[in-house]
Formats: structure tokens, C-alpha cells, sequence
């Protein structure tokens, strides 16, 4: 499965991946998404998200939710 990343314009740390490039059920309150990649089929997701996981919630619910965490900050 070839999964897409997307970006909310709503909430500037919030991802999805879907299983489809238009996005089509990605959550309404968070939209408008953007797509800012993509994920071959045999690829590793980033971060070390596992994989399977991420296509059973596709599977499941048409996309997956995920945060990214603040950058550790430099002392």
C-alpha cells in the first residue's frame, strides 16, 4: 500500500497518513490538509511509526492521526 502524508493548515503539528492522495476522509475539523508526501509500499514510515499499525487504522478508518512532538530544545 502506498500511504500519503498530509499536513493540517489548522493545527501546524498535526499529520495524517491516508490511503489515498485527494485526502477524502481526513477529519473535516482539522481540514484544509495538505499533502506533503508519500510513502512507497516498501518504505519505512517516518519516525519510526510501524507500519502495519498505520495501514490497519487506514484499513479500518481511512486515514491515521499523529503529532509531532516539540524539538528538543539546546542547552
Amino acid at each position: 500500500m502506498r500511504i500519503f502524508v498530509f499536513k493540517s493548515d489548522v493545527d501546524a503539528k498535526l499529520r495524517a497518513f491516508a490511503g489515498d492522495l485527494l485526502g477524502s476522509k481526513l477529519p473535516d475539523q482539522f481540514r484544509p490538509w495538505r499533502a506533503v508526501g508519500s510513502i512507497a509500499p516498501d518504505s519505512e514510515p517516518p519516525h519510526q511509526l510501524p507500519r502495519a499499525h498505520i495501514e490497519k487504522a487506514i484499513n479500518d478508518h481511512g486515514f491515521q492521526l499523529w503529532r509531532m512532538r516539540p524539538k528538543a530544545k539546546v542547552a
